[in-house]
């Protein structure tokens, strides 16, 4: 497959680069020092559980460079779609897909009100990758996930191209799934994240010692509720045991474990509150969802969107 990264940081970096290695034609969207360093010593893949790697990949910070790509893997933060979701347009031919392994669930309509319903594929990944260096994506653990498939249709089934994507992300050592409704993963994980991100980065502090306070532990699951009540609003058939799925799996992480949120709260980085909070409070209102835990966070958050200065 011909590919291009728009978004070459931690998480487009690390699937661009094992995608390389398998033997792809990858291109890294990137800029400034990353780009520099991509170009000229190739991207490092830093993994101490699974081994590091070193890429020799194309890299550009000019799209229409690249030219017509099969696949467009878009990784940008969702408070950058406004700016680089055109920069898709000079790379998409025919049967170009794009495949947004974004935060929240906003990002496939946003791709199809530019460049129509058929082009997108919905994704999520579960992953903790992070730019350590220009250049240099270090992996912490071994988590690779990424759940794929169609998002619209009526319902949308599992096409051929979602299951060629998957082979060749499991071709690349990536642990990939094609389900047929790729609007399911992704709202089950925006169901964990939007809840995790909020009381977190609300409390500022890490999970350990919000699970370990009954109260707050049930204002979290509450808060998951919510989220899960839009979903269904929404149609979509989200498993019927998503929560206590939830419940499980956060009383079995680390305590010290900061949501991606938090990390950028404490650096003074954008947070994406509008693609997480803000969404869910927006599409609440249209669905005529009362969502008061989450309105709250939203509240507390919203301030914070942007770095002071």
């Amino acid at each position: 497959m011909k590919i291009a990264i728009l978004g070459s940081g931690g998480v487009g970096g690390y699937y661009g680069a094992r995608l390389a290695r398998a033997g792809h034609d990858v291109t890294f969207i990137a800029r400034g020092a990353h780009l520099a360093a991509i170009r000229e010593r190739g991207l490092e893949v830093r993994s101490p559980a699974l081994g590091g790697f070193v890429v020799q990949a194309a890299a550009e910070d000019d799209p229409s460079k690249v030219g017509k790509v099969d696949l467009v893997i878009l990784a940008v933060k969702a408070y950058d779609n406004k700016a680089a979701l055109p920069m898709i347009a000079p790379m998409l031919g025919l049967s170009t897909a794009i495949l947004t392994l974004q935060n929240g669930v906003d990002s496939v309509a946003d791709i199809a009100a530019l460049y129509g319903e058929s082009a997108v594929i919905g994704g999520t990944t579960y992953i903790a990758t992070s730019i350590a260096a220009p250049g240099v994506v270090e992996q912490n653990g071994t988590h690779r996930r990424v759940i794929l498939g169609e998002v619209f249709g009526n319902p949308p089934g599992l096409s051929e191209r979602v299951q060629a994507i998957r082979e060749a992300m499991a071709e690349a050592d990536i642990q990939a799934e094609a389900v047929g409704d790729g609007r399911v993963p992704i709202w089950e994980k925006f169901i964990f994240l939007v809840t995790l991100a909020g009381f977190t980065g609300a409390s500022r502090l890490p999970i350990g010692p919000l699970w370990a306070d009954e109260q707050i532990r049930g204002q979290f699951l509450a808060g998951c509720r919510e989220v899960e009540q839009v979903a269904r609003a929404e149609g979509v058939p989200v498993a019927a045991d998503t929560v206590d799925r939830i419940a499980g799996y956060v009383g079995n992480i680390p305590g010290t474990m900061r949501s991606s949120l938090l990390i950028d709260l404490s650096q003074g980085k954008r947070i994406e509150v509008e693609a997480l909070q803000g969404s869910v409070v927006r599409r609440a209102a249209r669905a005529g969802v009362a969502a008061p835990i989450t309105s709250t966070l939203y509240a507390v958050l919203k301030p914070w969107a942007h770095p002071a200065g």
